[in-house]
């Protein structure tokens, strides 16, 4: 079966690397795209205005929406999928606990997954994480993430997922930078963010102690690698019920 895709943020960096990363693919394909510019089409699939979603989804009836945008346009979004019947699969961050309640919502009516990262490589990081937190108990916690200059919400959304994975397994605060007189404390973990070029995304935790340090790290090479995991998550969720699912529930799938 081909499941058919639409793409909000068509126009954007990660809507067209999905446009583009689907076109080579035998299990989908992208109807339509949605955008705020004033864009007829990307990579042959038609764009029409953000605003006209509603319509749009009536027209072209996606098996499932990716959405790459901001989380003002995500939050418009959602009920407009839930209305139409449209499963939903999110790799926008940033949101506010308003923001997470419609996502909630919307899974209510239709299939929605919602991941920071779309990378099978970080789904193992953060397995890993857990495990090596649990073992090395007392070694001080670092997290250090870099992405491109253009990245807006910071911590970015996987250093919070990493962070939140630590704290299920230790009892430690974050302190995001120092400066001055800044003793560490044993209860925290350092969260370090840089913003420097094209930098797709790097993740590293630190645990140190015993006179040793275990780093583990992810750097993603290319947007190629999100873009496929969101398809991966769309195929995947396409004919799933309602309900609110996580991207490692597709990795354990496969």
């Amino acid at each position: 079966m081909t499941v058919t895709l639409a793409v909000n943020g068509a126009a954007g960096r990660m809507g067209t690397t999905v446009i583009e990363t689907a076109a080579a693919r035998e299990d989908c394909e992208v109807v339509v795209g949605f955008d705020v510019s004033d864009v007829e089409s990307v990579a042959g699939v038609p764009v029409v205005d953000a605003a006209e979603t509603e319509t749009a989804l009536a027209e072209y009836e996606p098996d499932a929406v990716i959405d790459f945008t901001v989380p003002e346009s995500t939050v418009a979004l959602a009920p407009a999928c839930a209305d139409a019947g449209v499963a939903l699969v999110v790799g926008t961050t940033g949101f506010d606990e308003e923001g997470f309640a419609t996502l909630e919502a919307a899974g209510e009516a239709v299939p929605v997954l919602k991941a920071t990262n779309f990378s099978r490589g970080i789904q193992v990081l953060l397995r890993t994480v857990r495990e090596a937190v649990g073992a090395l108990e007392g070694y001080d916690l670092e997290l250090h993430e870099t992405h491109h200059n253009q990245k807006i919400d910071a911590p970015s959304g996987t250093a919070k997922t990493i962070l939140e994975t630590v704290q299920d397994e230790r009892d430690v605060e974050p302190v995001y930078g120092r400066e001055g007189y800044a003793p560490r404390s044993e209860d925290e973990i350092g969260v370090l963010v840089s913003r420097a070029g094209d930098v797709r995304g790097e993740h590293t935790l630190v645990l140190a102690g015993n006179d040793e340090v275990l780093s583990l790290g992810h750097r993603a090479e290319d947007r190629a690698v999100f873009a496929a995991g969101a398809i991966d998550a769309a195929v995947w969720l396409a004919d799933r019920d309602s309900g609110n699912y996580t991207f490692g529930e597709v990795i354990d799938a496969n």
